[in-house]
């Protein structure tokens, strides 16, 4: 029986490999630990060779840990959670988060992007980063369930 990946974890694979970002032998932080994002996502980096740390908000010394990853993917579900001591000069962050800033009301990410983009190799934003990617693996899904009927 053929296996359906959750979109978003999909997603994020696919934005790395559309961005000729190198996964296998990388050190990848997930903040995180969900079913639906942070350990779907975990195993499909496992599965491109990549060494996996998951986390969450009660790691101890979290900010350490994550200084420490060539890839840091946040899933945490907290509004700009993720500051510059978190990431590794020249390390790619992938923000997963979708919340709404409760200054400007606007959406935000887990990451705060004007303070962390300038250490980043590449980040996703939020709007505009990995949720288009879910969209099309959503899609993708789809297909393949419904040619899996035939």
């Amino acid at each position: 029986t053929p296996c359906v990946v959750p979109c978003t974890p999909k997603g994020v694979i696919k934005l790395l490999k559309s961005q000729n970002i190198e996964i296998k032998g990388k050190n990848v932080v997930v903040i995180g630990r969900s079913n639906i994002v942070g350990l779907p996502v975990s195993k499909l980096l496992l599965n491109e060779n990549a060494t996996v740390t998951i986390t969450h908000s009660k790691t101890q010394n979290l900010p350490q840990v994550c200084s420490q990853a060539d890839i840091l993917v946040v899933a945490i579900g907290r509004a700009k959670f993720v500051t510059p001591d978190f990431i590794k000069q020249g390390a790619v962050v992938i923000d997963v988060g979708v919340n709404r800033d409760d200054t400007t009301g606007k959406l935000c990410g887990d990451v705060d992007f004007e303070a962390c983009a300038p250490k980043t190799s590449y980040i996703t934003k939020v709007p505009g980063g990995v949720g288009p990617m879910t969209i099309c693996c959503l899609i993708e899904n789809t297909i393949e369930c419904f040619l899996s009927k035939f």
